[in-house]
């Protein structure tokens, strides 16, 4: 089957993947930096007392008491930081099932990720492990040996006592901010408003065109044994296969959408090789959770979700649902002041070898409003405060994206009516 030549708007600097170090990868999960910190504390433990024998009691700050007082400041830190590491934990993931409740559990990761939270935890496990694995080495008078009280190891034990519990207000303001409605939404929206800005082009010229002429019968390449989000598209490596391969490319899913093994992927026109198979899957990065960084839409979710569960009947705060609806006003602000990414990326040679789905502005203004309206249309504030948000919205947007406003507010409308 053979296509007509269109002409169409192209991308000129296709979006590339950027993989994150090794490091980086390192450090993402929670559980990383508590136990590295832990591991450097037993390493100490088992180091530091071999200075104490070398200096044979010459630091005059260090702990100046016998075995039987260096067991029991080392026994008392023990058993304190255990209690203490347990209360820590337990703050940690109350809060998070009350986020996870009264917010979204989508919200979840930036609580994971928060890092005074992975130190406390780190510091309260480093102090009880250091103690027990310091507390070994002491020897009385009584024992076999010669009588040793590894002073500086035990004063570091103090330190790191003092270090935890100067953590542990810190990690208790942490907390509170990260559960106080305004902070979660006003967070997720400078995180959606950042990404809007990155993923929108705000360029006052019209974009670049090129010719999107593919011939033959596509073949279609689908997913293999993976699954997950699409988070996102090396673009790049797409167009320099299509170029390199002469081949034209139809990703078809679009940023967040979630693919199962099987699912169609693209549809090539041109010869599909293995190689060909493998990298039009490689380009498409997929994780089980969406993120925000290259799915703009997925930061709207997150605030429409917070909203809803306020509008629920089990929660009723409508206060909380109309700050979601200002949020919104600042991230469809945003937009709307910005242009549609075009849907064709070109190669180096201006050649179109690659379409895309790409988020719309029309899509963040649907999925920003609709639910909201359906939920909040039975009481007084949402449907005064989202009037409000459209009319401002129309002060600032660019006339290309007038008709889909209407379209909006006609929707809005509707589902009021409805309700």
């Amino acid at each position: 089957m053979n296509h007509a030549v269109a002409r169409v708007p192209v991308v000129r600097e296709p979006h590339a993947v950027h993989r994150a170090s090794p490091l980086r990868r390192l450090f993402e999960p929670f559980w990383v930096i508590p136990a590295l910190v832990t591991i450097a504390a037993v390493a100490l433990g088992f180091v530091l007392p071999l200075l104490d024998a070398a200096l044979h009691h010459q630091i005059g700050v260090a702990f100046p008491g016998g075995p039987a007082g260096a067991r029991s400041v080392l026994g008392t830190i023990a058993s304190a930081m255990i209690s203490v590491t347990g209360l820590v934990f337990s703050i940690t993931m109350v809060v998070m099932q009350l986020a996870s409740s009264q917010f979204s559990p989508r919200i979840l990761q930036d609580f994971l990720s928060t890092r005074i939270t992975q130190w406390t935890l780190g510091v309260f496990v480093a102090s009880f492990v250091y103690a027990l694995t310091v507390l070994r080495e002491v020897r009385g008078a009584a024992d076999d040996a010669e009588a040793f009280v590894p002073q500086l190891s035990v004063s570091l034990a103090y330190l790191l006592v003092l270090t935890a519990f100067i953590l542990f207000p810190a990690f208790i303001r942490t907390i509170m901010s990260l559960i106080q409605v305004s902070q979660v939404v006003s967070r997720v929206g400078d995180a959606t408003c950042a990404a809007v800005a990155e993923y929108f082009p705000d360029e006052d010229t019209l974009p670049e065109q090129a010719d999107w002429e593919p011939r033959g019968t596509p073949s279609l390449v689908r997913v293999g044994d993976r699954h997950g989000h699409v988070v996102e598209v090396d673009e790049q490596r797409l167009t320099t296969l299509a170029h390199e391969k002469d081949l034209h490319l139809d990703l078809l899913p679009a940023p967040g959408a979630f693919l199962a093994p099987g699912t169609p992927l693209a549809r090539v026109w041109g010869e599909v090789t293995d190689d060909v198979r493998d990298a039009v899957e490689d380009a498409v990065v997929l994780a089980a959770e969406r993120r925000s960084t290259h799915d703009p839409g997925f930061g709207v979710r997150q605030l429409v979700d917070v909203a809803e569960r306020a509008l629920s009947p089990g929660i009723n705060d409508p206060t909380t649902a109309t700050q979601v609806v200002f949020e919104l006003r600042r991230v469809l602000g945003t937009a709307v002041r910005r242009h549609d990414r075009p849907r064709h990326v070109a190669d180096d040679d201006g050649v179109a070898r690659l379409r895309i789905r790409p988020a719309t502005v029309a899509e963040l203004l649907t999925l920003g409003v609709e639910e909201i309206a359906h939920y909040g249309a039975g009481g007084v504030q949402i449907p005064r405060r989202l009037a409000t948000l459209l009319d401002e919205l129309e002060d600032v947007t660019l006339d290309r994206h007038r008709t889909a406003l209407e379209r909006t507010r006609a929707l809005v409308t509707r589902r009021l009516e409805d309700a």
